[in-house]
């Protein structure tokens, strides 16, 4: 194909799908290579980054430093594609992309960074925003707070360069700080954090596809932004749905923040919507849980469990049962335990009939759950 032929709308639409190839592919290797080297020689110990899951099985945490990398490595390489190939994916031009490039990478090192403080420094003492601030009131700082202080100062730093006026500045280092924390609140379940994020990058890219020249933010980018995190995450999800490692606070946050970098790009209306929903689910995860809401709901504990392992049914309740005794007084045992509630519907060992009384009846019955 000649060079005029590739500067036409064919020409560049071919370029723009060979660079999301390359974009996706370099971050995915990226995150692959970066998992397994830290897996081989993990920075402080195995230990440190080994954590319980939800069914007491130890997991590792190294999953989001290399996710953050793999976004990273594959950010940078976006930005080059988009340098080579000027404007030809959408109105954004080469120094555009290697500006918000710069912010999705500041924002996805700071969130990275400040995560992996609250992962290995980090208790479960305090939770969420009340928490942390709770204690700030008290005069203790807790690592989340300084976690909630750096990404802060992250989103500021990554909306600055990307730039804009204050409204700008405003919206962009909310959805930066904001997405961080959201898709961090989802990382309780296998899976969950990066569906998560898969479903917040369509609610972006769709107004960003549907974008009018002037219509855009101050980083003017595509939907094709939000590649690199997205097959950085993609990359590692058999990690996570097979319980052999998690995102944590490092990768969920970095993830978070990079692709609320990438949607500094959208319109300003978008942009506000955006912020409201993100501060409206923030909100209600301090009165509600999500895992409570998700398993209640058919469809989302579907969409939950896909690819995951089945969970195990809850094992039945023991309880022993009173021995019986003989019409002569000498007491004989039933010879077994019964499970709650039910009633024993066999002749006793010495011939003599039962009881027929629940457990629920005996003075040695469990207490009410």
């Amino acid at each position: 194909m000649s060079a005029g032929r590739l500067r036409g709308p064919a020409g560049r639409r071919l370029i723009a799908a060979a660079g999301a190839g390359v974009t996706g592919l370099t971050a995915a290797g990226a995150a692959r290579l970066a998992y397994s080297a830290l897996i081989r020689r993990p920075p402080g110990g195995t230990r440190a980054w080994s954590r319980t899951n939800h069914r007491g099985e130890s997991v590792t945490l190294l999953e989001g430093p290399a996710a953050a990398a793999g976004a990273i490595a594959g950010v940078l390489a976006w930005a080059g594609l988009q340098s080579v190939a000027g404007s030809a994916d959408g109105p954004a031009g080469g120094r555009a992309a290697w500006r918000v490039a710069a912010a999705m990478t500041v924002a996805g090192a700071g969130a990275a960074g400040f995560g992996s403080y609250d992962d290995l420094a980090g208790s479960s003492d305090r939770r969420g925003f009340r928490g942390h601030l709770g204690a700030l009131r008290n005069g203790e700082v807790t690592t989340g707070a300084v976690k909630l202080g750096g990404i802060g100062a992250t989103g500021i730093a990554s909306a600055a360069l990307i730039g804009g006026n204050a409204a700008d500045l405003v919206l962009n280092t909310g959805l930066v700080a904001g997405f961080a924390n959201l898709l961090n609140l989802f990382d309780l379940r296998p899976g969950r954090a990066i569906k998560a994020a898969i479903a917040s990058s369509a609610l972006i890219a769709w107004p960003a596809g549907r974008r009018r020249a002037g219509a855009t933010g101050p980083g003017g980018t595509s939907a094709s932004a939000l590649l690199p995190p997205l097959a950085a995450a993609l990359a590692l999800l058999p990690e996570d749905l097979g319980e052999r490692a998690m995102l944590g606070d490092a990768g969920a946050n970095a993830l978070g923040a990079m692709l609320g970098a990438a949607a500094s790009g959208l319109s300003r209306p978008a942009r506000i919507a955006l912020v409201a929903g993100i501060a409206g689910l923030t909100a209600a995860s301090e009165k509600v849980s999500f895992t409570a809401v998700i398993e209640r709901t058919p469809a989302l504990r579907r969409l939950d469990m896909l690819g995951r392992r089945p969970v195990p049914p809850e094992p039945a309740v023991i309880i022993p049962v009173q021995r019986l005794a003989d019409q002569d007084g000498e007491g004989r045992p039933d010879g077994g335990l019964r499970h709650r509630g039910q009633r024993q519907d066999t002749m006793g060992l010495a011939g003599h009939p039962p009881t027929g009384r629940p457990a629920e009846d005996t003075d040695i019955a469990p207490p009410r759950e």
